[in-house]
């Protein structure tokens, strides 16, 4: 075989190998997230986010995260981030915005988690916005998709972890379902008296009712009496 033919092979060889090689690699995320405490049930665990420039132009100003199912933005808040970025939570999620970073330049920060949810993994949908209005979308679920979510793998809960219930407030604490004795009894004041008085002796309406009759009858009687002294 001559040597022609050899360099032709190694070179088909070569570029066979790259090409298998780029298609059998997944997307990279180009918004990474990642965690010390990735563990389900875990608390207060602050989760770090990397988003990746893909401008040489324009800076990074706004990253907008719609929060996986079982965090609710009230249980989160900011870490850190870029210089003069603030946080905002939303209806799904939240946002952290600011002066641009420097072209080129990622954009790092990270909030606090009250707990992580039961689960195996959490996607964290990003909008990715820059200083001349371009948007990145890193929204799909599929690591294999063109725009990956960062994900984080989560270890199984420790043992004994349980989910923490939400503290009750008065505003919140249902009123007691009145039963039918009790909507009756209290329908009115008086029939409030009336069950009140039933335990400890006549009602006040009672005594009320007894005074009053022998004020008629002591009137009648000196009415009676004034009578037969005057006919005498």
């Amino acid at each position: 075989m001559s040597r022609t033919t050899l360099s032709r092979l190694a070179l088909a060889s070569a570029a066979t190998t790259a090409l298998v090689l780029l298609t059998a690699v997944p997307a990279a995320a180009h918004v990474e997230v990642e965690s010390d405490k990735a563990q389900a049930l875990a608390q207060n665990v602050e989760i770090a986010f990397d988003a990746e420039s893909e401008s040489a132009t324009a800076g990074i100003t706004e990253i907008r995260v719609v929060l996986p199912e079982g965090i609710a933005p009230a249980d989160v808040a900011y870490g850190e981030g870029p210089k003069g970025w603030k946080f905002t939570a939303n209806d799904d999620g939240y946002t952290v915005k600011g002066p641009a970073v420097n072209a080129g330049v990622n954009a790092e920060y990270s909030v606090v988690v009250k707990q992580l949810p039961d689960a195996k993994e959490l996607a964290f949908k990003t909008l990715q916005s820059y200083s001349d209005g371009r948007t990145d979308r890193w929204i799909e679920l599929d690591e294999n998709g063109e725009n990956p979510a960062p994900v984080l793998q989560l270890k199984a809960a420790a043992p004994g972890a349980t989910p923490i219930s939400p503290s009750p407030t008065a505003s919140e604490s249902p009123s007691p379902t009145p039963t039918p004795e009790e909507t009756t009894a209290s329908a009115t004041p008086q029939a409030a008296d009336t069950e009140k008085d039933d335990d400890g002796g006549l009602s006040a309406g009672a005594w009320t009712g007894i005074i009053a009759a022998i004020l008629v009858a002591a009137a009648a009687v000196a009415f009676f009496v004034r009578r037969r002294g005057a006919a005498q």
